[in-house]
C-alpha cells in the first residue's frame, strides 16, 4: 500500500506534511536516485507549476534534492500538466515533476512525477519512490565538485507548447468567426490558453487570467461553470470553455450557456472518430463515473465502452494495455493518445472544436448525441476511510437502494483519492427519488465515520 501517493501524486495542505519543503527535497532525491539509474550521462529532470504561492517554495526544494543527486533541472515556470508532459518527451529530459494540487484550492499543492515517455508513474515506481524515503537508501550519496546538479530555465516552454496544440487542430481548419468564453481559473493556463484559440483564428473573451498566488479556482474554472455559462450569455459567445488550474481537465458550455461535461464531450468527438474509422477498435475507454447514457450513445453508434476505476492514470494504463486511443473521465479529464500521453483540457477543446467545424453545426445540436440519465452526487468529509461493508447501517441502505433501481439504475459508493471525502453516486430514471437516497446515505455516513 501507498502510504506517500494518492491517485494523482502526493497532494495535502502545503506546508503541512506530507507537502513539506523537506518532503519535497527527499522526493527530488528519491525520483533522481531512480531515473538517474547507472548511466554515467548528464541526466535532466523538468520541472513545471501552476501559479499557487506554494509552489515557489516547493520547486526550490525539489531543485535541491534533484541538483544534489547530480542530475540537472530544467525550469519552465508555470505551465499547465499536459505542456510539462510534452516538454518532457519532446526534450527527451529522464522525467517531468508537477508541482499543482490541480483542482483543489489555493491552500492546497501537489507533487506528481512524469516518466520520460510523458506518461504518470506506474505503482511500482511510486512505490519504489516511497521505499527510498522511508529507509534512508539514499542519504549517505552525495555527489560533489562537478557531479552536482545545474538548474536552467527554458524560456521558450511556453511557445513550443503552444505550438504543439496548434499542430493537433486540423491544418485545413481555423476558428475565426467563432467568439470563445475562456476560463483558464488563474491557474497555469493563463497564457498559453488564451493565445492558442486567438492564433487559430477565434475572438477570445479571456477570464481567470490574473493569478496572484492565492486566487487559482477561486470562483472560476472548470468547479465552476456558471461562470462561462453567464459569459457567453452575456456576449452571446458560440461555446464557453473552463478549465482547471493545472489545466488538465475541461468543461464547456454551449451557446445557450448549458453545460457541457466530459461525458457529452467523448460521445461528441468518440462517435465522429467511428465515423471517419479513427477509434481504435471503436472502443472508448471511460470510468465507473460515466453516466449510461455514453454506453447508450456508444452502442448506437456500433461502438463500446470499457470502464475503469476513477483516476485518469487508470484510464490511461487500460488505453496503452488494450491498444485504445480514446479515453477519460465525466469531470474533464480526456486523453487523446494520438496526441498526447495524459488529460490535456486544451486539447480536448480544440478537438471539439474541430468536430464542431467539421459537421458544421453548433454545439448545443452535437451535444443531443447523448441524454443522460438523472445522476446524484454527494460528498461527506469523513474522518477515517473505513471499508462501507462493516458498517450495517449504511451497507444495508445501499442494498436497498440497489434492490429499488434493479437494471435501471447503480449506486457508486467511492472514496476519494486525494482528499478526505466519501463520495455517494447514484443513477437512476426519477431524480428526487434517487436526491433523496443518496441524501439518506450520506447521513448514515456522517453519523458513523463523518468528520467531527
Amino acid at each position: 500500500m501507498k502510504k506517500l501517493f494518492g491517485t494523482d501524486g502526493v497532494r495535502g495542505v502545503a506546508n503541512v506534511y506530507p507537502m513539506t519543503t523537506e518532503m519535497a527535497m527527499q522526493l527530488g532525491r528519491a525520483a533522481a536516485y531512480i531515473f538517474k539509474g547507472t548511466s554515467r550521462r548528464r541526466h535532466r529532470i523538468v520541472i513545471g507549476k501552476d501559479t499557487r504561492l506554494s509552489g515557489y517554495m516547493l520547486e526550490n526544494a525539489l531543485v535541491a534534492g534533484i541538483c544534489s543527486m547530480g542530475v540537472d533541472v530544467l525550469l519552465v515556470g508555470p505551465l499547465p500538466t499536459p505542456g510539462i508532459a510534452n516538454i518532457t518527451s519532446s526534450m527527451r529530459a529522464d522525467a517531468g515533476v508537477v508541482i499543482s494540487a490541480s483542482h483543489n484550492a489555493f491552500q492546497d499543492n501537489g507533487i506528481k512525477f512524469f516518466s520520460a515517455d510523458g506518461f504518470k508513474l506506474p505503482d511500482n515506481l511510486e512505490l519504489k519512490i516511497e521505499k527510498l524515503i522511508e529507509t534512508n537508501k539514499i542519504d549517505a550519496l552525495r555527489p560533489t565538485a562537478t557531479e552536482v546538479g545545474k538548474a536552467f530555465r527554458i524560456d521558450d516552454a511556453a511557445g513550443r507548447y503552444i505550438v504543439f496544440l496548434k499542430n493537433t487542430f486540423p491544418q485545413e481548419m481555423d476558428l475565426s468567426g467563432l467568439t470563445i468564453v475562456l476560463d483558464c481559473a488563474n491557474g497555469a493556463a493563463y497564457k498559453v490558453a488564451p493565445a492558442v484559440f486567438e492564433e487559430l483564428g477565434a475572438e477570445v473573451i479571456p477570464l481567470g487570467v490574473k493569478p496572484n498566488g492565492t486566487n487559482i479556482n477561486a470562483g472560476c474554472g472548470s468547479m465552476h461553470p456558471s461562470v462561462i455559462s453567464d459569459a457567453v450569455k452575456q456576449h452571446r459567445a458560440d461555446i464557453g470553455i473552463a478549465l482547471d488550474g493545472d489545466a488538465d481537465r475541461v468543461i464547456v458550455c454551449d451557446e445557450f450557456g448549458n453545460e457541457v461535461d466530459g461525458d457529452h464531450i467523448m460521445a461528441i468527438c468518440a462517435t465522429d472518430m467511428i465515423s471517419r474509422k479513427l477509434l481504435r477498435k471503436k472502443t472508448l475507454v471511460a470510468t465507473v463515473m460515466s453516466n449510461m447514457g455514453l454506453d447508450i450513445a456508444l452502442r448506437k453508434a456500433d461502438g463500446k465502452i470499457i470502464k475503469t476505476d476513477v483516476g485518469d492514470r487508470y484510464v490511461v494504463e487500460a488505453m496503452r494495455k488494450g491498444g485504445y486511443n480514446l479515453g477519460g473521465e465525466q469531470s474533464g479529464h480526456m486523453i487523446f493518445l494520438d496526441y498526447n500521453t495524459t488529460g490535456d483540457g486544451i486539447l480536448s477543446a480544440l478537438q471539439l472544436l474541430a468536430v464542431m467545424r467539421r459537421k458544421e453545426k453548433p454545439l448545443s445540436e452535437l451535444a443531443e448525441i447523448m441524454i443522460p440519465l438523472p445522476q446524484v452526487l454527494c460528498n461527506v468529509r469523513v474522518r477515517e476511510k473505513r471499508d462501507i461493508t462493516t458498517i450495517p447501517d449504511v451497507a444495508a441502505a445501499i442494498r436497498d437502494v440497489e434492490s429499488k433501481l434493479g437494471n435501471e439504475g447503480r449506486v457508486l459508493i467511492r472514496y476519494s483519492g486525494t482528499e478526505p471525502l466519501l463520495r455517494v453516486m447514484i443513477e437512476g430514471q426519477d431524480k428526487y427519488e434517487i436526491t433523496t437516497w443518496a441524501n439518506e446515505i450520506c447521513d448514515l455516513v456522517k453519523k458513523h465515520i463523518g468528520e467531527k
